[in-house]
């Protein structure tokens, strides 16, 4: 599709301004422990790393000065697929290019990690006028217990996935240094990267030459920190031993103790260090993803004040409808039906019609986002199912690696469940990417958002879903609780949300679909399917998002009156 046009006009007004030069001057960094850059290279897990390659593709677009800095995984993991074509072949076709220096030689980093130095070569992605470096440690350089720090994304060891932030933060801000770029402000999306505030301490200190707590009160006035993750499994935690252990080296270059450096993560009370914690203290504007989610976030961290910029989707990446104004909007949507159809065939074997009424669920399979509450009162999903005049089918995705795979027991169930009594009316497709994650955002009739009501900071596959036309049976959870969707889709409140979403599809779902089946013209589902996509291209485009974050917290945070020159 055409880039919406509605932002166009502020943006070119933007470019007018003096902050605009002042950002060409000195970018904003952004950094994140994942991107979504090309569906089979797996720097990406899910949600996170899906948001900051939309994020990064639209800055590109608006030709915003943004430097995004992560890691480059090469062992796929994550339910990627990897390409058959050779090294060469996959790293042109993904993007990647090897950074150099201004002689064109390879460009490395060092920084120390416990007992050694450890040695980074960058990789470049450009595209879409967008660039993202992404450090890689698989080098001759180092030692082969270092050359996998960047083996893999999100490991279970501990150690490794310190070593991996340290990298990221730290080795992160070293490299934009030997690219000789100075930000004015450095965006921390999730915690993983906090580090590089220490780093950005360690520079001012130097350069300012001011003591380690003045340089703290210097740093925090260039950092800015998205929090994304409510849940306890998503606080990235470590042992202040761990840390210790890990950071004792870097504290001798920084000349501070390593104490002092503890002091700034640790947890009231405890011996654990928090990346969360870290961000909250090291940054002088705070926001969360939804409205909700900032509300839920004040309860848990009263004393961090968080303001919010509700996500959005990059529109060209996901929009499967190709015409702003939805013309054969009904036509086209059956044609993602059929391609999605055609996947489910080639996977499962099972054949099903495109005139019946398919609902699609699909993203990491884990307790807090449900994936059986629309089975649970089984009888009654079987009893609408196998109504032959007016059936319905479920379609579930979701990754299916070590840590969502086999010790995934709640995978296990729903697999079971479906092997055993949905056999022709659901089916569950493994190795869930972004590919995957298109077909069935432009592929199902309805999209099923199940999440615990507060847990899902904010739910963008749901955007994705409505773009195209495909309808939410939702929870008011994430960014759904922003909005009105009575003329759009269905919401249903705590408790019982299976039994009273099935009650839903049986009153409402159901009839409005097969009643557009029997007269599509003007029907109350097209009409549905027309005022959803229209809400996602005004409200929740990564247009939006990008605005937002330069008008409410990169402008502000380079406005800030400084006493000190920055440099």
């Amino acid at each position: 599709m055409n880039i919406s046009t509605d932002y166009k006009t502020w943006f070119d007004g933007f470019k007018t301004r003096q902050e605009y030069g002042d950002f060409l001057k000195k970018p904003v960094a952004y950094f994140c422990a994942e991107y979504e850059l090309f569906a089979y290279l797996p720097t990406y897990a899910g949600g996170l790393g899906i948001l900051a390659g939309d994020y990064a593709r639209e800055a590109g677009i608006r030709k915003f000065p943004l430097l995004f800095v992560g890691l480059y995984y090469r062992n796929a993991q994550n339910s990627l697929t990897p390409s058959s074509s050779s090294r060469g072949d996959f790293l042109e076709e993904a993007g990647l290019k090897l950074v150099t220096n201004r002689h064109n030689e390879r460009l490395l980093i060092s920084l120390p990690i416990h007992d050694r130095v450890i040695h980074a070569q960058a990789w470049a992605w450009t595209r879409e006028g967008a660039t993202v470096y992404l450090l890689d440690t698989n080098i001759e350089e180092n030692q082969p217990h270092d050359r996998v720090i960047t083996a893999r994304l999100y490991t279970d060891d501990r150690e490794m996935r310190l070593k991996q932030e340290i990298l990221l933060g730290i080795g992160g801000f070293r490299l934009l240094e030997q690219l000789d770029y100075h930000c004015s402000v450095y965006h921390l999306n999730e915690g993983h990267s906090a580090f590089l505030a220490l780093e950005l301490i360690h520079h001012e200190m130097k350069h300012q030459r001011v003591d380690f707590q003045t340089a703290v009160v210097y740093a925090r006035q260039h950092i800015v920190f998205t929090n994304h993750t409510l849940i306890a499994a998503g606080q990235e935690q470590f042992t202040t031993e761990l840390i210790s252990a890990m950071m004792i080296e870097y504290a001798k270059e920084m000349e501070v103790s390593v104490a002092d450096i503890i002091s700034l993560g640790t947890i009231e009370g405890s011996n654990l260090f928090s990346m969360t914690v870290l961000s909250f203290r090291l940054a002088s504007r705070i926001s969360g993803v939804s409205k909700l989610h900032a509300a839920k976030a004040h309860e848990i961290w009263p004393q961090h004040p968080m303001n919010y910029v509700t996500n959005g989707i990059f529109l060209p990446h996901w929009d499967k409808i190709g015409s702003r104004d939805g013309a054969n909007f009904w036509e086209q949507h059956q044609e993602n039906k059929k391609r999605l159809l055609s996947h489910i065939k080639d996977k499962t074997g099972e054949v099903w019609d495109e005139n019946i009424l398919l609902f699609g669920w699909a993203r990491r399979v884990v307790p807090y986002k449900r994936p059986l509450v629309f089975l649970e009162p089984l009888e009654q999903f079987l009893a609408l199912a196998k109504d032959a005049s007016k059936p319905l089918r479920v379609v579930f995705a979701g990754p299916t690696d070590n840590d969502n795979g086999l010790n995934n027991e709640l995978l296990v169930k729903l697999k079971k469940i479906i092997e055993e009594k949905l056999k022709g009316i659901g089916v569950f497709l493994p190795n869930y990417n972004v590919e995957l994650a298109k077909l069935m955002t432009a592929g199902s009739d309805v999209w099923l958002n199940t999440p615990v009501v507060g847990s899902e900071a904010c739910g963008t596959s749901g955007m994705k879903a409505l773009l195209n036309g495909v309808l939410p049976l939702s929870t008011r959870d994430g960014w759904v609780d922003e909005v009105d969707l009575s003329a759009i889709g269905w919401v249903v409140d705590e408790p019982n949300v299976g039994v009273k979403m099935l009650d839903v599809a049986a009153k409402e779902i159901i009839p409005a679909y097969y009643g557009h089946r029997a007269n599509p013209n003007g029907s109350k589902w097209l009409n549905r399917m027309q005022n959803g996509r229209r809400i996602i291209i005004e409200q929740f485009s990564t247009s939006r998002v990008l605005k937002q974050y330069i008008e409410e917290l990169y402008i502000p945070t380079l406005a800030q009156k400084h006493e000190h020159k920055y440099e």
